[in-house]
């Protein structure tokens, strides 16, 4: 559930009119529920409440500060996959001791910086990082936390971009050479063996996966327990999807009734990653009509708003509803809403069924809390949109839009041009 609707014919998020967000921060906008965000983390650590269990936020699907407060003042961590990551979550107030960090390609610098920092644990994912957290560890005369990330092998059935858990792809190691590998940590001196992490995708709609995943990680946990090595922590991931359109994914309690009966007899804190399930349908994109115009054979809704904003139309081929902030009774399209960048791939939606709207009138576009501008770029030199927080009756720029300076700044001029 979330707290965006219509209101005596306007869409609210919350209790704000969305026209009169848009009339204080300008278009295009992304804005989010407050009570949503509330709302979504409690129900996973209602979910996961009768075992032991850290829930930590990934980061990528949405950093502003903000929204990393929101889960950490309810004592959730952090996922981070980066330097960047890591500095975010603890400027917002993460507990280093809830963080948990993934991603192929750890620096030596970020290494170095968790190491100080001194995070709950790294989840490795090569013998070549095994072996660099070990020798940057020695350098600061420290044990490194960490946990190995498991390929299990599990088809999620979702996009392909999104899919992480099969043998293809670049995450993890293959869950038949995890034994080999946890011995070969086992002998570095400065690695302190804590845990093991698997995430098999994102998007993903069905329980089974996540069962099926979590089968063959306890298999593993026992043969590790065979030769000595006891991990405190199992990361199961998230990936938990949401309805965009007409999918039905399961709820966080629908997960924990299916894996918390595996898990209710082993003697570990389970960590839980969710992203898009916490903060996707907490967050609406707003842009306005800037022309209409007649093609080929179609329609096209021309807006403000564009893949720069908003990528995951173009690169995924994904579909996000898109409804008029003010109703009305007009007779319907079928059209495209496209941006101004100069790609054709620039679409927000396309042969959409919605009343012709008339320019400068709002069109939202839903779920667009999650991978919306975190993903979003300045291509085109176009600045980037402002993020607003509401929370009941009120409401809060969390992040200022971008201006012209804003694009250029870092860059000179040599001296000779």
């Amino acid at each position: 559930m979330h707290y965006f609707g219509y209101k005596k014919g306007g869409l609210y998020a919350e209790e704000v009119p969305v026209g009169k967000l848009t009339e204080a921060y300008g278009t295009p906008l992304f804005i989010y529920s407050y009570r949503t965000l509330r709302r979504h983390f409690l129900a996973y650590d209602k979910a996961f409440g009768k075992i032991p269990h850290i829930i930590c936020y990934a980061l990528k699907a949405n950093p502003n500060s903000a929204i990393i407060r929101t889960f950490a003042s309810h004592g959730g961590g952090a996922d981070i996959v980066s330097g960047g990551e890591l500095y975010r979550a603890l400027k917002a107030g993460v507990d280093p001791r809830k963080i948990v960090y993934a991603g192929v390609g750890k620096t030596v610098e970020e290494i170095r910086f968790a190491l100080s920092k001194g995070i709950l644990m790294f989840n490795m994912e090569s013998d070549q990082e095994l072996i660099e957290i070990n020798r940057v560890a020695s350098l600061m005369k420290k044990k490194a936390p960490v946990a190995l990330r498991v390929n299990p092998d599990i088809d999620p059935k979702t996009h392909p971009y999104i899919s992480t858990g099969m043998k293809e792809h670049k995450f993890g190691v293959p869950i038949e050479d995890a034994l080999d590998f946890y011995m070969q940590a086992k002998k570095l001196k400065n690695l302190e063996i804590v845990g093991i992490h698997a995430h098999i995708g994102s998007q993903i709609t069905e329980v089974t996966p996540f069962v099926d995943a979590l089968n063959s990680i306890i298999l593993l946990i026992k043969g590790l327990g065979e030769n000595g090595i006891n991990v405190r922590y199992l990361d199961i991931g998230g990936g938990l999807g949401i309805r965009y359109v007409s999918e039905e994914p399961p709820m966080p309690s629908d997960l924990a009734s299916e894996l918390i009966p595996i898990l209710r007899d082993m003697s570990v804190t389970v960590i839980i990653e969710p992203g898009r399930s916490l903060v996707g349908n907490a967050g609406i994109f707003v842009t306005k009509v800037i022309y209409t115009k007649n093609g080929e054979g179609k329609e096209f809704i021309i807006v403000d708003g564009a893949m720069n904003d908003l990528i995951r139309p173009t690169l995924y081929g994904a579909f996000h509803n898109i409804i008029p902030v003010r109703k009305n009774r007009r007779k319907k399209i079928l059209a495209d809403i496209v941006g101004p960048i100069c790609e054709s791939g620039d679409f927000l939606g396309k042969a959409r069924n919605l009343p012709r709207p008339e320019r400068g009138e709002l069109l939202a576009v839903m779920s667009s809390g999650a991978y919306g501008f975190s993903m979003s770029s300045n291509y085109n030199s176009r600045p980037r949109a402002a993020e607003v927080l509401v929370n009941g009756e009120r409401h809060y720029l969390i992040k200022k839009r971008e201006n012209l300076n804003d694009l250029i700044r870092g860059e000179s001029i040599p001296g000779f041009l």
